[in-house]
């Protein structure tokens, strides 16, 4: 069983990582800073399923790793607007 880690954001990811993964870390972390992202008190949380590492930003955004590929997918959460359609609850 591997433990997981929280690191803040823009703190040096976890040694455990594999680079690919690092790499979409610092990605998504210059993407926030481009976009003028107020990021202080977020963190990264580092979990492991199924021996493979899963991260996640305090915003939603999660990082999975592939394994086969030795690639990384960024997932980032959709911000939704209500149209005139939508019910009320």
């Amino acid at each position: 069983m591997q433990l997981g880690t929280r690191w803040a954001v823009g703190d040096e990811s976890p040694s455990a990582l594999p680079e690919v993964v690092s790499y979409a870390v610092r990605t998504v972390e210059e993407e926030l800073v481009a976009t003028d992202v107020e990021t202080a008190g977020w963190s990264w949380t580092l979990t492991w399923l199924e021996g493979k590492p899963v991260v996640t930003l305090d915003d939603g955004t999660e990082i999975r790793y592939n394994q086969a590929e030795d690639s990384a997918t960024i997932t980032q959460p959709v911000e939704v607007e209500a149209s005139d359609y939508d019910e009320e609850p």
